[in-house]
């Protein structure tokens, strides 16, 4: 037995991954996040699989599953929306599995900042103005930010940031970044990525606070700040020039 955490990616049910798609497709039972995973994941299952909505459950109801399912020799699928490595709470659920001597598998699937730069048509990094990204989140009641990990310190860098569940902290985002960024620094908001219903909302760190008040979003919106989202003016990277050598081209070659 062995419970298969998947990342169900960001909303759009075919960008799950074939491996994510074809795991679920034989796993008797399906322990998936309702509120975060589209219903149209669910048609992979086989048709008598048993499916369980984990929103309402807590971590040792979750445990108590996984020790029924594996008591009865049975492989569960475990479908987390977005990517497994962050925000996904699989760190709690795996240290029980360890002590518990019970086996799994992770399969990644596509994170939500990726689906949401996908949905701006932006890339995140731009040769000589970022060339890192910073995915972080915004303090909460489930978790609290570690003492060091503050935006100010991020923005210091000049690095794109992709700050998660961060919505209804706007105006502290736009006070800590306006001294750093600037006020005309470009914002994006993204919500629901790749779901029919997405949004997005463009704007500076000056005046982004106004649209949202016009155009009130939730709060699993993904926001942007960093000056890669409207680059225009910027060297090319030389990865692709003439005289650049490289393992599968050579520079002097006719």
């Amino acid at each position: 037995m062995t419970v298969h955490f998947i990342g169900a990616g960001p909303g759009a049910a075919d960008l799950i991954t074939v491996r994510g798609r074809d795991i679920l497709a034989r796993c008797p039972v399906c322990l998936y996040a309702g509120s975060l995973v589209p219903q149209e994941l669910l048609a992979h299952c086989p048709p008598q699989a048993r499916k369980i909505d984990s929103a309402a459950m807590t971590l040792d109801q979750i445990e108590a599953l996984y020790r029924e399912v594996h008591g009865a020799g049975a492989d569960i699928a475990r479908l987390h929306s977005g990517d497994l490595s962050i925000y996904s709470a699989l760190a709690e659920e795996l240290r029980r599995l360890n002590r518990a001597g019970i086996p799994y598998s992770l399969t990644p699937g596509v994170p939500a900042f990726a689906a949401a730069a996908a949905v701006l048509g932006r890339e995140l990094t731009v040769p000589g103005l970022a060339q890192s990204v910073v995915l972080t989140r915004m303090p909460g009641r489930a978790s609290r930010m570690p003492e060091g990990e503050r935006l100010a310190t991020f923005a210091a860098s000049g690095a794109t940031l992709a700050i998660h569940l961060a919505i209804q902290k706007m105006d502290a985002i736009v006070e800590e970044l306006t001294p750093l960024y600037g006020s005309d620094c470009p914002v994006a908001i993204v919500m629901r990525a790749s779901w029919p219903d997405q949004r997005v909302l463009r704007g500076t760190l000056a005046d982004i606070r106004g649209q949202l008040l016009l155009e009130p979003m939730e709060r699993s919106a993904l926001v942007f700040v960093g000056r890669a989202l409207e680059a225009s003016q910027f060297s090319e990277s030389a990865l692709y020039s003439p005289g650049y050598e490289r393992q599968f081209r050579d520079s002097r070659a006719p």
